[in-house]
């Protein structure tokens, strides 16, 4: 199955003044997802800040995330872990809170073979009766997924997708080559959405959606429904604002982002810090140009 076709939102986690979770700016942040045609939302993954929370903390927003969105659209909980136990405790937990499925990232500093990941992913696939797209980012956590160890684990009937963050498109082609055609391919880069489409990817998970759930949803949509220009006009439209959200590391920028939208998203946690002026003058430039403030 297919859990879902075009933007799909790497939504942030707001924290109040004492570093708590905030839902009820959470719920606002939902709200304005589903408002403006997101199409799915990826709820505690890299831009939600999950490496800082405790398993309860983690648990707690994807519930009310899940019970925010009341089924409207999908809700896929990052639930990837470099130890292998606790992924399969934080999926099964992930299920039990009523996530549509879940986001598996590859596990980060142990740096396993192929063979480890492999055992690893099929073992929490094997705990667990949701789709689970796997999430390739070797910037992020010093290793990735080979093309044929993706072939061998779509064959399990719970691994369906790949959020594929390498930035390298023949990485890109020769996973779209090896694998069914109904697995999917989600660009885990938002300044290479449409050409991920081009070679048979079927949307995003995005953090330009975070800002611009509308327009990330229409650059998708365009191309799949073949309208190919404008797909590739909104693609080099929002180029320079997407630069901007990683000079500094995720979601730094973008929560700055929301802060200026009006959003109550200033807050991080160590030891993720502030945004530099710099970032901040370079955020409100671009964001008037394409008319977010």
């Amino acid at each position: 199955m297919t859990l879902f076709k075009g933007s799909g939102v790497a939504l942030v986690t707001p924290f109040d003044d004492n570093n708590n979770i905030d839902f009820d700016e959470l719920g606002r942040l939902i709200d304005f997802q589903i408002e403006n045609n997101t199409d799915a939302i990826i709820i505690v993954g890299t831009t939600g800040e999950a490496s800082t929370m405790t398993d309860e903390e983690q648990i707690s927003v994807i519930k009310y995330t899940v019970d925010r969105v009341n089924k409207k659209i999908p809700v896929i909980a990052g639930t990837g872990s470099n130890d292998t136990r606790h992924g399969i405790n934080l999926s099964k937990m992930a299920e039990e809170a009523g996530a549509d499925g879940l986001l598996q990232v590859t596990p980060y500093y142990n740096k396993t073979t192929q063979d480890g990941l492999k055992k690893h992913f099929l073992a929490i696939a094997d705990s667990v009766n949701i789709p689970i797209l796997l999430y390739t980012v070797p910037g992020r956590t010093g290793m990735g997924i080979e093309p044929e160890t993706v072939k061998e684990l779509s064959a399990h009937k719970n691994i369906v997708g790949l959020k594929d963050a390498t930035g390298d498109l023949g990485y890109t082609v020769k996973v779209r080559s090896l694998c069914d055609k109904n697995f999917a391919i989600y660009s885990g880069n938002d300044d290479i959405i449409t050409p991920i489409l081009s070679v048979g990817g079927v949307g995003v998970i995005s953090v330009l959606a975070n800002c611009a759930p509308q327009e990330t949803h229409d650059l998708v949509y365009s191309y799949l429904n073949g309208d190919i220009k404008k797909s590739c006009s909104l693609q080099l439209k929002y180029k320079k604002f997407i630069d901007i959200l990683f000079r500094e590391s995720s979601p730094i920028p973008v929560k700055k982002a929301l802060e200026f939208m009006g959003y109550k998203t200033e807050n991080l946690r160590l030891p993720l810090s502030s945004a530099s002026k710099e970032t901040e003058e370079l955020l409100i430039e671009s964001m008037k140009e394409v008319n977010l403030l």
